[in-house]
């Protein structure tokens, strides 16, 4: 998905084993609305993760559903993960692939991408859009490998199951599970579901941890909190939940990879570089995404 300027979301820092809450900031793009959580004034990242979209959940009529124009990435892959709906990824390398409930998606994007996302066959139905979408920096010596794309069906990606918690295990390792899903960094990304009154302790196994609420409520360090809000943890502490009704939340970690510039859809080390992007994009010189010939221009065009 392309990155369009919002407000910054708002942090709040506080005491125990929560650093930081974030709240999001809404987003309208047209179709519908996302909640934009990194970054954030006061938080760049989360371990590799430089960019985290809660979408919808929205209802589409008939005709009408998502339509994200052909625009382009550079020094970072990213990962579409779905609840609900369809999504019709077109890419320049050639790559036609539905995205669906539970699947991953993993596009790298390295010296350069481009991609479209647009409704799928629920097009013609009423219908629904529910997901995260996020990208992770890549290592500083590894931001211009070839582009490159990866599906992996959601029955490929392990589960656990605890006494009233299913986690699915997107990338990284937990509870001995281990995500087929090859990244280029240390990186956690996890799925989890609780019923009312479930509790889950995640030990501290990333440099970097936070958990986003994406439905329900849940407690942490005796607070509440609700859908919409990401807590970081303190260095070393564990993630550790109760929850107050069904819900359900996106665990993130990793190690840090240090402060990027980001610049629309770009994400580099080396301003010099997003400046080199961006003339690119305006000059024609990225690769067209077969089948879908419009674009999306630079902001500044």
């Amino acid at each position: 998905m392309s990155y369009l300027e919002a407000p910054d979301p708002e942090c709040s820092e506080l005491e125990g084993s929560i650093e930081m809450l974030i709240e999001p900031q809404r987003k309208d793009l047209g179709e519908f609305s996302v909640r934009r959580v990194l970054p954030a004034r006061e938080r760049q990242s989360v371990g590799p993760f430089v960019f985290f979209d809660h979408m919808g959940p929205a209802e589409f009529a008939p005709g009408s559903g998502i339509q994200v124009r052909p625009h382009p990435h550079i020094g970072l892959a990213t990962i579409t993960y779905l609840f609900e709906g369809e999504i019709i990824h077109r890419d320049s390398l050639g790559c036609l692939q539905p995205i669906r409930p539970g699947a991953v998606n993993l596009m790298t994007a390295g010296r350069g991408i481009v991609h479209s996302e647009r409704a799928g066959e629920d097009l013609a139905r009423t219908s629904r859009l529910h997901g995260i979408q996020s990208w992770m920096a890549l290592p500083a010596d590894q931001q211009e490998v070839e582009p490159a794309f990866e599906h992996y069906p959601a029955e490929r990606l392990p589960q656990v199951k605890l006494p009233g918690v299913l986690i699915g295990v997107i990338i990284g390792q937990a509870f001995d599970a281990v995500s087929p899903v090859r990244v280029l960094s240390p990186m956690l990304y996890l799925a989890v579901d609780l019923e009312a009154g479930a509790n889950l302790t995640l030990p501290r196994s990333s440099e970097e941890l936070a958990g986003y609420v994406v439905e329900g409520s849940v407690r942490m360090d005796d607070r509440t909190l609700d859908a919409g809000v990401m807590a970081v943890l303190r260095p070393g502490a564990e993630l550790s939940v109760t929850a107050e009704a069904p819900s359900r939340m996106m665990v993130v970690g990793g190690t840090s990879l240090g402060p990027r510039h980001l610049y629309w859809n770009f994400v580099s080390t080396s301003p010099d570089r997003i400046e080199r992007a961006k003339r690119d994009w305006r000059e024609g010189a990225f690769p067209p995404v077969p089948g879908d010939a419009e674009f999306i221009p630079l902001p500044d065009q």
